[in-house]
């Protein structure tokens, strides 16, 4: 054990000695989190702003205008006739509602007429404001049709109207699929930094190699498992504090909402450490130089991060691209936490860590079998 923990301080000596190690680390999964800012911060709800333009005056005109002025995230200016031009095409209005003369009396008869709404926004914003105002009105011509034309009648009723024991409330729902795009986004980003660490520990391992310290170890009581399992202790502990610190600063410094608890994310971040470790140690085994194996770990890492849906939901990508992404790992560390952002229990997901376990033993396997197979000193000469 004194011999591990040895081993683990000189990695950690030799690494952190430079600074700009410690920003690659340290710094880096923080990128993530102001790319998602960047793409999610404006992505916020906005007030539609309507024009009103009332010559009619009348009771229901002036009701059907305060209805609008009732409306929850719509905005309602007074206009003359002559200002909806250049209200409208200096972008300071994005629809305008005219209640010509007659409006009110349209609605009392039955047959709604003498009303326009003007926008050059197209649909998107006249049909938003349609879907509010027509109901209202289809509940008005029902009224004007009951008291068949007579003002006063209509009146009577639609005091009554306004003033009925019934009431319809609206809950507003919070809207959270910012705050869980920004998560994914950000986690997505930390996993190709985590793999990528593991990547340039496990490196450490064929560098010491090329310049004989590896063997000049070996020679000592100190033994290739050993060091192995203090290269493998190294890199975990450094992935975990990137774990801790990114986690840390998106709920206390940027306050996002996971809508996952702070140690279930933490927990599937930490599996898919294991995986990322035995990920690093299977290529550097395949490699036969360091730079053979940084080329590996650039031509692994990055491509399968991009397949996986580490920066975009894979749902947007071809149906055959998807079946690829079955067999990444970070697809499935992004699956799982999808499911406990849907409200799934941790127990319930045991087939995504045992999916996730399987990829981390097989990587493991198969380092062991090519290190034990390639033990030819010669080789780093």
């Amino acid at each position: 054990m004194k011999d591990i923990v040895w081993l683990m301080k000189k990695i950690y000596s030799v690494t952190f000695r430079k600074k700009k190690n410690i920003i690659m680390y340290f710094g880096m999964p923080l990128v993530g989190i102001f790319i998602s800012f960047l793409v999610y911060g404006g992505s916020g709800g906005t007030m539609l702003k309507v024009g009103i333009v009332n010559h009619d005056h009348r009771p229901i005109a002036n009701n059907t205008v305060q209805f609008l002025e009732d409306i929850k995230n719509v905005q309602v200016v007074n206009l003359k006739e002559s200002e909806i031009n250049g209200q409208l095409t200096e972008g300071r209005l994005d629809c305008v509602i005219t209640l010509e003369e007659g409006f009110s009396e349209s609605i009392l008869t039955g047959n709604p007429g003498n009303i326009r709404i003007v926008s050059i926004k197209g649909a998107q914003i006249t049909g938003y404001v349609k879907s509010y105002l027509y109901n209202y009105l289809d509940n008005l011509i029902v009224l004007g049709k009951a008291a068949k034309g007579d003002q006063v009648t209509f009146d009577k009723m639609y005091n009554h109207y306004k003033q009925a024991d019934f009431k319809l409330t609206a809950e507003s729902l919070k809207d959270t699929s910012k705050s869980k795009d920004m998560t994914n986004q950000t986690i997505g980003f930390l996993i190709m930094i985590m793999l990528f660490s593991a990547g340039n520990f496990s490196e450490i391992i064929i560098k010491e190699k090329e310049n004989r310290t590896y063997f000049r170890l070996l020679s000592t009581p100190i033994n290739s498992r050993k060091y192995v399992l203090a290269n493998i202790l190294v890199n975990m502990t450094v992935m975990i504090t990137q774990i801790i610190c990114t986690l840390l600063v998106v709920t206390k410094v940027f306050h996002i909402d996971m809508h996952v608890s702070f140690w279930k994310m933490g927990a599937v971040l930490i599996v898919y450490s294991f995986v990322a470790v035995g990920l690093s140690l299977m290529l550097v085994s395949f490699a036969n130089s360091s730079s053979s194996a940084g080329a590996l770990q650039n031509l692994v890492s990055t491509p399968t991060c991009l397949l996986a849906g580490c920066f975009w939901p894979v749902e947007i990508m071809p149906k055959a691209v998807q079946k690829i992404a079955d067999f990444m790992p970070q697809h499935w560390t992004l699956e799982t936490i999808q499911k406990l952002q849907e409200g799934q229990q941790f127990g319930s997901l045991y087939l995504n860590f045992m999916i996730l376990f399987a990829f981390a033993v097989a990587f493991f396997l198969v380092a062991v079998y090519k290190f034990s197979r390639n033990s030819n000193v010669r080789s780093f000469v």
